[in-house]
């Protein structure tokens, strides 16, 4: 039989990994759909910010060591360049209309690499979220709950940063829905995790955050902010800085009762 902070554990990382996933899903598919190409700076915001004022600060509040942290960040940088790099050779970018005579539908198979990136890096962080719920939920039950609530809550506008990433590399909403709910389920591998190991969980967790910080890092400047520069139009692109503030300021708003220790 399965224990009851363990089971308490479970729903409550279901409740950051997927719900907040879902309610997302409908904010960008929903009463947002015909805003989401328009966001890809809302996005770069939401995830530089969530990256600089939430991920990395939590790293180094731990207490780990300030130089390994830097390693790895500047080895998770490398290595998700790498990542690209090596899906960019097994996929050339193209367009549907570019004339190639592709079937339609191919450019959402061969989609583009900042959609595996973000979903790594999300599977990363979700991972290092139900850590975190677990440690709560060991200390006190209502503590747990609360971190759980709070943290779905900072979630939402970060997952829907995700699908605008998805949505402009070519995923369809289904399959963008899907592949977000599947990153969602590793905050559950880490609730459980967290559980059983938390000593040892403990010790990863700010290395965890640190890579998770830097695919947001990199996506943002390496995908999305490119994307930006290609409009020229002075009225969209003071929009694009408008919508760039405003997602750093929705994690820093959200993100702040994480850091008053």
């Amino acid at each position: 039989m399965v224990p009851l902070t363990l089971a308490s554990i479970i729903a409550a990382t279901l409740l950051s990994g997927v719900v907040s996933v879902c309610a997302a899903a409908w904010l960008s598919f929903g009463a947002m759909s015909s805003l989401v190409p328009r966001m890809v700076s809302l996005s770069a915001g939401v995830l530089l910010g969530a990256a600089v004022l939430h991920l990395l600060p939590e790293a180094i509040e731990s207490g780990a060591d300030l130089h390994s942290l830097c390693w790895a960040l500047l080895i998770g940088l490398v290595g998700f360049f790498l990542l690209e790099k090596s899906s960019v050779f097994r996929h050339s970018h193209h367009h549907e209309s570019d004339g190639h005579g592709h079937d339609h539908g191919h450019d959402r198979r061969e989609a583009g690499p900042g959609g595996t990136l973000i979903l790594v890096g999300d599977a990363i962080h979700n991972l290092a979220d139900g850590v975190l719920i677990a440690a709560a939920f060991l200390a006190d039950e209502r503590l747990g709950w609360l971190t759980a609530a709070s943290i779905a809550a900072h979630e939402i506008p970060q997952e829907v940063g995700d699908f605008i990433v998805l949505i402009n590399a070519g995923y369809s909403r289904k399959r963008a829905l899907l592949f977000n709910v599947l990153a969602g389920l590793s905050a559950v591998l880490g609730g459980v995790a967290g559980y059983y190991w938390l000593d040892s969980a403990r010790t990863a967790l700010p290395f965890v955050l640190v890579l998770a910080a830097s695919s947001f890092i990199y996506i943002a400047l390496a995908d999305l902010v490119p994307d930006m520069h290609r409009e020229r139009q002075r009225g969209a692109s003071a929009l694009q800085i408008v919508m760039l503030f405003v997602g750093i300021a929705l994690i820093a708003l959200l993100t702040s009762p994480f850091h008053t220790h």
